[in-house]
């Protein structure tokens, strides 16, 4: 018989077992895997891009938890219940449970998720508020299995887990800030397209009516590739590309089931700025079109070659590029003045949006449409064209980052609302980067940061090249477009920091992440393809010839070592990465950080080399190791790659493996400042996250005096450099600041360039724009040096200061 004492103590150790146990089962939430089994799923719609969502799902799930989601035919509790606003079923869930929704209803691409609570069973609702909404939603459970956007395209293999869940009172919004967000696949004559039409899509076919002779010099991207690549735009939220249009490639809609695999990935085609109407003219017209390219003299028949595509497009997913430009990358031809050019322009937008009203909706202003003012036909644009107000103004970079044009304020209350074109990958004077993509992430989220508060809302589309290696700032630029708030409370270097940790864990991630900053870094400061100091496109051959940097013996011998330092660090951390991460690694961090590296000890070394300072062979040895680094990435995962990288596209004298020979002019001086001034040091300015030479950039708001106390100047006078990110103007026609030390005063200076000008071309290559000021010294003891921004737009990277 128990003891009453020790029956009362058993009874209340039992009473605070169960107490403590009743919590973990209240708080079990809902199991999108439990014992490796997923959840059963209820989607009641007929949504093409949901039913390839939940396809996606399906088969993230048998990756990650070895069963697939289970479809079920009744919205069952504990179940996942998918579907949008105005079905009955979501309806009376959104009523039952007093679920608010108002706030997203009436958004573009809205998703909403919830565990709710049906017959005291943990069930997750999915709500969109459109189709593609829904599809996002449905992804964002993908992300929650831990799957990784890139989980094919960068060979980042899901995990197992035997049970995933969420909290009992988990809640998510999310809808887009930018409504068109895509990219655009460019220059692909190195990569995407060798790969595609030779490793991983051989039997693509040309569709019905399409003459074989004329597409004979040309290669496929057939569906099942742009499935890849529409899978990867579902996956980071993004709606929107511009397909493949070099004369290469066969064109998009020339590919049997190109269209088709659109449509059921819910993704809108739109094409670039030399491509009106779905018609990617640089190898089209060549192919279909009738006598010459010419709407002056053959109107007639231009006009019926838009009507076709149009006729065969009907009501799918289309962004319509209005405009004419030559047939590639040039002017319209027959126009031999800017007049000329607005005057042609017009008529031609007037035909346009007849063949629109005509052949896709009478209202044209339902249809998605853009104007791109990209090269001259931003000056055709000044000069006064008739663009519809509902159609969509699309700026551009100019080519190397640095936005062009921000919206006025007329030009920010169109209807049509503002786009953007930005690149990551060129190619094009001064000197193209098509090889390893070293834009600075820094620099993208300034610029378009800067954008995004002049209200370029609508599109943004961006020239990703071959989509790798850009797989990161493909990343940060579709998050930045798609919840640009998001981003700007983590900032970049968090935003960096998730990326690594999601592909690498956190351990990992901790080691990597400040070696990708620093890569970017030293890139920003010189990129790898301009390393040997020559442009393309340049009349004078000279530009051809790879000769030395203006860089000092000491300047040379740093940027070695810190490349040495990085280059390194990744090759030692690749031994404790794991297995299944192997190909991950290599792809994402080893071969752009190593590539990066041996590219500047290979031109580095040989100036060095030419003044008898270095031995030649390690600028040998440098471009061997890039080549069969090379060769290794397109071995990867048993050949995946094959094809896809190429370390010397365009066959450029930068790539070749350098000739030896003697410098006739020696090296220059190290002139080292007496002061280096950070702009963030700057009293009054505002820092930007990893931004310029050292990190260290900061913008000057317009009219503000930002300064710095400077002690001991002993000399005659001072000769003061500002160097500043080489922007354009933002709110007015000019940029420009003044600066002051003490008692004296500059007038204002300006940066401002003009078009392709020579200190453009140095700007871009060095991304920095550089002015230099000489003052008296007044004093030895202290003196206050102030600059003064008196445009918008003026960023200081860092001021030197040399005394005389």
């Amino acid at each position: 018989m128990i003891h009453p004492a020790l029956k009362k103590k058993s009874i209340l150790v039992f009473i605070n077992l169960c107490l403590a146990i009743a919590p973990l089962f209240a708080s079990s939430g809902f199991n999108l895997i439990k014992n490796n089994r997923a959840a059963n799923i209820y989607y009641g719609g007929s949504s093409p891009v949901v039913e390839t969502a939940l396809e996606l799902l399906a088969a993230d799930a048998q990756q990650v938890g070895q069963s697939a989601f289970k479809r079920i035919d009744n919205a069952d509790a504990g179940a996942i219940i998918i579907g949008e606003l105005n079905d009955p079923i979501i309806d009376k869930l959104i009523k039952d449970h007093h679920i608010s929704f108002s706030d997203i209803k009436d958004k573009w691409e809205a998703f909403y998720l919830k565990v709710i609570q049906i017959e005291k069973v943990p069930t997750l609702l999915i709500i969109g508020s459109d189709a593609r909404g829904t599809a996002y939603g449905v992804m964002e459970i993908s992300r929650k299995l831990g799957v990784s956007p890139w989980s094919w395209w960068a060979d980042v293999v899901p995990r197992k887990k035997s049970t995933i869940s969420l909290p009992v009172d988990y809640e998510d919004k999310q809808f887009p800030k930018v409504q068109f967000r895509g990219i655009f696949i460019n220059d692909e004559d190195w990569g995407l397209t060798p790969w595609s039409s030779k490793t991983y899509e051989p039997e693509a076919k040309l569709a019905a009516g399409i003459d074989p002779a004329k597409t004979k010099k040309m290669s496929t991207i057939g569906p099942k590739t742009y499935a890849r690549i529409f899978e990867l735009l579902l996956r980071l939220r993004a709606n929107s590309i511009w397909p493949a249009m070099h004369e290469v490639t066969v064109p998009f809609y020339f590919v049997q089931g190109n269209r088709e695999m659109a449509e059921k990935y819910g993704i809108y085609i739109g094409s670039s700025h030399c491509e009106p109407l779905a018609r990617n003219s640089a190898t089209e017209w060549d192919i279909v079109g009738q006598g010459s390219y010419n709407y002056l003299t053959n109107k007639n028949e231009i006009v019926d070659y838009w009507s076709n595509r149009l006729k065969t497009l009907g009501q799918s997913h289309n962004i319509f590029t209005l405009g004419m430009r030559g047939k590639h990358d040039g002017a319209m031809e027959g126009v031999k003045t800017i007049a000329a050019y607005k005057d042609a322009f017009n008529e031609v937008l007037k035909d346009q949006t007849d063949l629109l009203k005509k052949y896709v909706n009478a209202d044209p202003a339902q249809i998605p449409q853009v104007v791109i003012p990209y090269k001259e036909v931003l000056d055709v644009y000044k000069a006064g064209i008739a663009i519809p107000d509902y159609a969509t103004l699309m700026w551009c970079d100019d080519n190397y980052g640095y936005i062009t044009h921000f919206p006025d304020q007329k030009e920010r209350k169109r209807t049509g609302g503002n786009g953007l074109y930005y690149h990551v990958s060129y190619w094009g004077r001064p000197h193209d980067y098509l090889w390893l993509s070293t834009m600075s992430p820094a620099l993208i989220y300034q610029q378009l940061h800067t954008a995004y508060q002049h209200d370029v809302k609508k599109m943004w589309i961006v020239n990703v090249g071959d989509i790798k290696p850009a797989e990161y700032q493909i990343e940060l630029l579709m998050d930045m477009a798609w919840n640009m708030d998001q981003v700007q409370k983590i900032g970049v270097y968090q935003h960096m920091n998730q990326f690594l940790q999601r592909e690498f864990g956190n351990r990992l991630a901790k080691k990597i992440v400040p070696i990708i900053q620093e890569h970017y870094r030293l890139a920003h400061i010189r990129k790898p393809e301009f390393m040997g100091n020559t442009r393309t496109e340049e009349k004078d051959p000279a530009y051809k010839i790879v000769k030395d940097l203006p860089w000092s013996e000491q300047q040379i011998q740093m940027r070695l070592l810190q490349y040495k330092h990085i280059q390194d660090a990744v090759t030692a951390i690749e031994a404790s990465v794991p297995l299944d991460r192997k190909d991950a690694y290599f792809e994402l961090v080893l071969y752009p950080v190593v590539a990066a590296a041996k590219m500047n000890e290979k031109h580095l070394y040989a100036q060095l080399a030419r003044h008898g300072k270095a031995a030649w062979q390690k600028s040998h040895d440098a471009y061997d190791k890039i080549v069969s680094l090379t060769a290794q990435y397109n071995a990867l995962n048993k050949g995946k790659w094959k094809g896809m990288m190429d370390y010397k596209p365009r066959n450029l004298a930068v790539f070749d493996k350098i000739i030896e020979e003697e410098a006739i002019v020696p090296m220059v001086n190290d002139d080292q400042p007496a002061k280096r001034i950070p702009g963030k040091d700057l009293k009054g300015s505002i820092g930007y996250e990893g931004l310029g030479y050292q990190g260290q950039a900061a913008a000057i708001p317009v009219g503000v005096e930002a300064s710095y106390k400077i002690k001991g100047l002993k000399g005659d006078s001072v000769t003061i450099i500002v160097h500043l990110l080489p922007t354009h103007p933002v709110s007015s026609d000019d940029l420009r600041f003044e600066v002051s030390l003490g008692q004296q005063h500059s007038p204002a200076i300006s940066y401002k360039t003009i078009g392709r000008s020579e200190e453009w071309k140095e700007n871009v290559l060095r991304n920095q724009a550089i002015r230099t000021i000489k003052f008296k010294v007044a004093s030895s003891q202290q003196d206050i040096l102030r600059i003064k921004a008196l445009d918008e737009g003026v960023v200081i990277d860092e001021v030197t200061l040399y005394l005389d």
